[in-house]
């Protein structure tokens, strides 16, 4: 069960956001909400799990930073949304794991496969968290910004109500992008709803 810590306003290059933090015993989560979402319907809603790399390494391996900016532009644009992240670093894994799958994904193995070979699991993410905070802030229902339906199914088990949902998704090929085309084409085997150009 989470609690709230505490919360401020958040100046970011896509407005100001109210951060709201979060923590269930064991981990921190933010809500970072802008507008007023309380008995909201179909409210904007990311719900995004944390990536160094990304976000603080600046990899070009994966999508995490430009998902969020994307997130973030299409709450400001609809003046109302909510964004939650979630301490779920290499699907739930962590960075060790992540860094360790490296020479594996190098040699030719998939994310999943280099977890699977080193013992992890292909996804240890739990959105219940996520719930929890939707709940908290009052939302009625959400628009899901996602492209994983392992996430709206989730979401939905826990009890959110999703009216809809946006995909959040850039357009590599495998000419221009091939680091992000191979990553996309892996997220596409585990069903992940992205289509790709030749």
């Amino acid at each position: 069960m989470i609690i709230k810590l505490t919360e401020g306003p958040l100046e970011t290059r896509f407005g100001t956001f109210t951060e709201k933090l979060y923590y269930n015993g064991q981990k921190e989560a933010i809500g970072l909400v802008m507008g007023d979402v309380k008995q909201g319907e179909e409210v904007l809603c990311r719900v995004h799990s944390s990536c160094i790399s990304a976000h603080i390494l600046n990899s070009i391996e994966c999508d995490c930073r430009e998902q969020m900016e994307m997130a973030q532009l299409r709450i400001q644009e609809a003046g109302r949304g909510v964004i939650i992240w979630l301490d779920q670093e290499g699907r739930a894994n962590g960075h060790v794991a992540l860094l360790a799958s490296a020479q594996l994904r190098a040699d030719g193995l998939t994310q999943s496969e280099a977890y699977t070979s080193l013992g992890y699991e292909v996804d240890d993410r739990n959105y219940k968290v996520a719930a929890e905070i939707l709940e908290d802030l009052g939302v009625k229902s959400i628009t899901l910004m996602t492209n994983n339906p392992h996430k709206i199914e989730a979401l939905s088990e826990a009890g959110i109500n999703i009216a809809g949902t946006q995909r959040v998704v850039l357009s590599p090929n495998k000419n221009n992008d091939k680091i992000l085309y191979q990553t996309y084409t892996e997220k596409i085997s585990r069903g992940h709803h992205i289509e790709l150009e030749a």
